[in-house]
């Protein structure tokens, strides 16, 4: 069977790479298509594949300032020459579920989500942009078109995987479209229970604006106690600003150095609306407790009172009232990483292959 993976865009390192990753160890052959490959930044994750980038990738600055180039994306996702393969799998948070294969190729897509600027983070997402607000008022412009797109393009994968509940509600709600279930993989080997727990909370990932890291920042202002803030994006200069001195920006780090950050702290904070949120079954793994907004996959992921704590509304104060409620003495490391395994990289790759084996068996009837 000869396997294509189609990814939107390889430029940061997130949760959607890391299901890519594995995607590619289940099918070492298969190329990897993508509008734009960010080599310095993503070289030392993808340097032994065979990248095929789209012509984006050869305009000005294609690498670094491809959000310029958003309304060419959709022609750039169908310029992918994709008609020898039997099997295309599509990594898709945005454009490759656009992605046009033959009749004949069974086109599978694993959607991290609905393309959050044009459903559920439209407003969020042009009042984050750092544009003139001239450019900020065509914007929508462009993204009634592109949702219109999103849609249609929606139709072409044969079958959609959600990496959760969450998720499937959004494609069904968004798409029209039924969804099966993979949550995605944790390689729970690269993750320890430490001996010693230091006095830092810990928080990060991609800073962006959806991730509502402002409130944690304004939250641990208040509070006055150690808070690690791991990550880049292009919240970081924002959330320095209003830091306090009990606050420490980490920047990127290494998987081996976030793997202890994450077992030394006492507890790793949430405040997002996650499709799924990998970081904290990362925690988890540790054998350290998630605070969680309740919302969205953390309710898939954190078990009240057993792996974590819950706050039911996205602001400071809430965020305040949980890490005042926080007891880390409450909670058994070993057995929040024992409810961590559930999301090991093995069983996400045992569930992959059954559902491609079932449905290339239904598409060749």
């Amino acid at each position: 069977m000869k396997v294509a993976l189609v990814h939107d865009l390889l430029v940061q390192y997130g949760g959607a790479e890391k299901v890519l990753k594995v995607l590619e160890e289940i099918y070492p052959e298969a190329p990897i298509f993508t509008l734009v490959f960010n080599e310095r930044k993503m070289g030392r994750f993808f340097n032994d594949r065979k990248i095929k980038t789209s012509f984006l990738q050869n305009l000005p600055f294609g690498s670094s300032a491809y959000r310029w180039y958003l309304p060419l994306m959709p022609t750039a996702t169908e310029s992918y020459n994709l008609m020898d393969y039997d099997l295309v799998i599509s990594s898709s948070s945005a454009f490759a579920k656009g992605a046009i294969t033959s009749e004949q190729t069974l086109h599978l897509c694993y959607c991290h989500t609905p393309t959050r600027y044009l459903w559920t983070d439209t407003h969020q997402y042009i009042e984050g942009l750092s544009y003139p607000n001239l450019i900020k008022k065509i914007i929508p412009l462009t993204l009634n078109r592109l949702r219109v797109w999103d849609y249609l393009s929606a139709k072409r994968p044969d079958y959609f995987i959600a990496n959760s509940e969450n998720v499937r509600r959004r494609i069904k709600k968004f798409y029209g479209r039924e969804s099966f279930v993979i949550q995605p993989p944790l390689e729970i080997e690269n993750f320890k229970i430490s001996k010693k727990v230091e006095n830092y909370f810990l928080t990060g990932g991609r800073l962006v604006p959806y991730k509502k890291f402002d409130l944690t920042v304004i939250a641990f202002n208040r509070l006055g106690i150690p808070l690690k803030v791991f990550g880049t994006g292009p919240e970081e200069q924002k959330l320095k600003k209003i830091a306090k001195a009990n606050i420490e920006f980490l920047g990127f780090v290494s998987e081996k150095d976030l793997a202890k950050l994450y077992s030394q702290a006492l507890a790793f904070i949430h405040p997002q609306v996650e499709d799924f949120g990998i970081t904290a079954i990362e925690a988890m793994a540790s054998g350290r407790p998630v605070i969680a907004y309740q919302v969205g996959g953390s309710l898939e992921s954190v078990k009240e009172g057993e792996t974590g704590l819950f706050f039911d509304e996205q602001s400071w104060e809430a965020i305040v009232d949980a890490i005042l409620r926080f007891k880390p003495e409450n909670f058994n490391p070993q057995a929040i990483r024992e409810h961590a395994k559930n999301f090991d990289k093995e069983n996400f790759k045992k569930r992959i292959k059954e559902f491609v084996n079932e449905k290339w068996s239904e598409f060749n009837k």
